[in-house]
């Protein structure tokens, strides 16, 4: 049994930790998230387990990481549900065919380029037990992702959420965060298949059957609720609802072999986009999930990490190429196809820079890899490793790009 004690020290630290590197970082005007994440590595075995191996393993014992797990796993659970519940794809039909072409040449570019380098990849790195397909498959949806949280907290922070800009690449990267999921919890299904007791078919059916509940039953009753109690608060007992509907929707989608995310985020996206609904559950939600429960996620995000295992010349070429496929796939796709657009270089430019910010999104995706076993531990690490670096990346080029008020549509 894990002691009390234990999780209690950890927490504390793992919050001190975040909130410490979270405050060095904003003083080059990096987004909290990103000490969290830096943070989350630091824990792990990357640093502090090799700077003080016996202080790591007095702090961290194996058997104390179950429930560190689990705590940071409804964290996950609730954030997706936040992260459906932003997400608005109205925006991208308002924005026309200009955000469609970009949204899609986002997706389709590191999709490819992920895919293609997989198959390099796969007879050198990969799990020999993967099906190929499925670690193909994987690759290009772990490329083609941009973190719309981080990108929302961003654009936030230098005032930019309003304008063009901003709506367009928020508006791109909901849509391209919703293709994404769908794709992995696809590739899911093909790589689970063989360890379900269902069949892939039995759990493609299963699939149509719950999404047509969430869709044709579940929606109806929520919106009509939500219209029922338009411009006031959410009660208690309706969150308590929608948590139990968060819960079911996790837990068939669990049961199904998919991943219990994906019932959480597609709990999101079913909720209505009210305004004030949506501001008022963000409120109830944001300290406990973001504040508390994210951090336990990167920490153990962290302790999974180990740069260590990026050893040797081919592994260092296979993390640089990992790293540049990246940065093409989503910077400089995006940007081209933004310039292509008739959007000016410099805000194009922009465009590129905030949709190649991966983040917590990049990280949810990777610990997925892991536990379906599509990662290794070493390609693992060099992904985490991308991930923050081309997260890290997004606020000074940013600095750089824009020297003068981006224009207001």
């Amino acid at each position: 049994m894990v002691d009390i004690k234990t999780l209690l020290i950890q927490i504390s630290v793992i919050l001190i930790t975040s909130y410490a590197v979270g405050w060095l970082l904003s003083k080059i005007h990096q987004p909290q998230v990103m000490g969290e994440m830096v943070a989350g590595v630091m824990l792990g075995p990357s640093l502090l387990g090799w700077l003080a191996p016996n202080l790591s393993a007095a702090l961290f014992p194996p058997e104390s990481l179950t429930l560190l797990y689990s705590l940071s796993h409804v964290g996950l659970l609730l954030f997706m549900f936040m992260v459906g519940l932003e997400l608005n794809t109205k925006k991208l039909h308002e924005l026309g065919r200009v955000a469609i072409v970009i949204s899609h040449t986002s997706i389709i570019v590191p999709f490819v380029l992920g895919a293609l380098f997989a198959f390099h990849l796969y007879p050198r790195i990969a799990n020999k037990s993967t099906p190929f397909l499925g670690f193909v498959l994987f690759m290009g949806v772990a490329m083609s992702v941009t973190a719309f949280p981080v990108l929302a907290r961003i654009l936030t922070e230098r005032n930019l959420l309003g304008t063009r800009l901003g709506i367009l690449t928020i508006a791109c990267a909901a849509v391209g965060d919703l293709t994404a999921w769908c794709l992995l919890a696809a590739i899911n299904a093909i790589v689970r298949s063989e360890l379900s007791h269902f069949s892939l078919w039995q759990m493609l059916a299963g699939l149509a059957l719950y999404l047509g509940v969430m869709l044709f039953v579940l929606r109806p009753i929520v919106r009509n609720l939500a219209a029922r109690h338009s411009g006031t608060r959410v009660s208690d007992t309706a969150i308590a609802g929608i948590l139990l509907c968060i819960l079911a929707s996790s837990l068939t989608t669990e049961w199904l072999g998919i991943h219990a995310l994906f019932g959480a985020f597609f709990a999101g996206v079913m909720m209505p986009k009210e305004k004030v609904f949506v501001e008022d559950l963000k409120n109830k939600f944001h300290p406990l999930v973001v504040v508390l429960l994210i951090p336990l996620f990167f920490a153990f995000t962290g302790l999974r990490t180990s740069l260590g295992l990026i050893s040797g010349t081919a592994m260092i070429v296979y993390c640089g190429l990992l790293f540049i496929v990246a940065v093409a796939g989503k910077f400089v796709a995006s940007m081209i196809a933004a310039r292509v657009m008739g959007i000016p270089w410099r805000e194009a430019a922009a465009v590129g820079i905030l949709m190649n910010t991966r983040g917590l999104i990049e990280l949810v995706i990777l610990n997925i890899g892991l536990e379906i076993e599509v990662l290794t531990r070493p390609l693992f690490s060099m992904m985490v490793l991308m991930a923050i670096g081309t997260t890290l990346m997004t606020t000074p080029l940013l600095s750089l790009i824009i020297s003068k008020p981006i224009e207001v549509p």
